[in-house]
């Protein structure tokens, strides 16, 4: 009895004082290279502990694993499973290591170019999952699990589920087709057929969320998206024109008032945050002559969607001032109506 005891004993401790080493050293080593990294500018060493942080934890139980099995006399069919223990432990760790830094390294490169591809929860979790997938079928391998049934066993039943997830599936297939064909992104200003209207915040495996002006989150599924006519004011450039309609009376002379429209908003460049002066604002004699006005367009540029609400509400309020010191006159409704007496 003392014998066998023995032989469970000896190792288990061994590997008890191997993993208790290897953890501290752990320890010891990422609190070292933490504070190299803070000193140095790159981020690429900052991404990779980050990465590497919770896998090295697997690697010192796999280690220590080995250890105890090295150390102790155990039959060849048990250290045959520990033996199949420490290689899944590897393979795992590995997987999620080389998972967590492709999504990383991913999310960090695209931000820091201009390539037209979203940092979104879905493209991230797109190449963490294929990672993580070719690991378990690696894993599958080592236990002597043939792939091939377990495959044709879910190319059987995948009709069943796909027909059970249709709405889930009809979401990420739309939320992959907006990330191919880019018709949002994350932070473009869009606004959907239904009147909501708002930045994206990401686009996930199932839904978008669009945050509004009032900065409420509204959620939306990738299909209604895909399904939807909208208009994303971020394509194909965030600038864009502002037409302010303006009314004067008839008595007024068009030549004038075009002249003052135009130095006010020339003047107001510069002055008024998002307002550009190029190219330079214009005035239309559109949409004319009025029922009781002269109506023009004063049509100028700002940097991006949500400029426009102070730009013109500054502009109105300095053509407006200018228009009284001018003797400009801004015409109320009128109506002539005849009243046919009775007989």
């Amino acid at each position: 009895m003392w014998n066998e005891g023995k032989r469970i004993l000896v190792p288990a401790v061994v590997a008890l004082v191997a993993g208790g080493g290897l953890y501290a050293l752990r320890a010891v080593a990422l609190r070292f290279l933490h504070r190299f990294a803070d000193k140095t500018e790159t981020r690429i060493d900052d991404i990779l502990l980050g990465s590497l942080r919770t896998p090295s934890a697997y690697w010192c139980l796999a280690i220590a694993l080995s250890v105890g099995v090295a150390a102790s006399d155990l039959p060849d069919r048990h250290i045959l499973y520990f033996s199949k223990a420490v290689q899944i432990l590897v393979i795992f760790s590995m997987s999620l290591a080389a998972a967590n830094l492709a999504g990383t390294v991913f999310t960090d490169y695209i931000r820091k170019t201009s390539l037209p591809i979203p940092t979104t929860g879905l493209a991230h979790g797109i190449i963490k999952g294929t990672i993580l997938t070719v690991g378990l079928l690696i894993v599958l391998s080592v236990l002597g699990i043939s792939v091939a049934p377990i495959l044709t066993a879910l190319g059987v039943g995948g009709l069943a589920v796909a027909l059970a997830l249709q709405d889930t599936l009809a979401n990420l297939f739309a939320g992959i087709h907006i990330l191919v064909e880019k018709p949002i992104r994350v932070g473009d200003f869009i606004r959907l057929e239904t009147g909501q209207e708002g930045y994206v915040e990401d686009i996930t495996w199932r839904t978008t969320r669009l945050r509004m002006l009032p900065n409420n989150m509204v959620v939306i599924p990738n299909s209604k998206i895909a399904q939807s006519t909208l208009t994303n004011y971020y394509l194909p450039e965030k600038r864009m024109s502002v037409l302010i309609p303006v009314g004067v009376s008839y008595s007024s002379d068009p030549e004038k008032v075009e002249t003052i429209l135009i130095e006010e908003a020339t003047k107001a460049v510069g002055d008024i945050p998002g307002l550009l002066g190029d190219p330079p604002p214009f005035v239309r004699f559109i949409p004319g002559f009025g029922d009781s006005s002269l109506d023009f367009t004063l049509i100028c540029q700002v940097s991006e969607f949500v400029d426009q609400y102070l730009a013109q509400h500054e502009l109105r309020k300095r053509i407006f001032a200018r228009f009284k010191e001018e003797g400009i006159v801004i015409p109320f409704p009128h109506r002539t109506v005849y009243l046919k007496g009775e007989r």
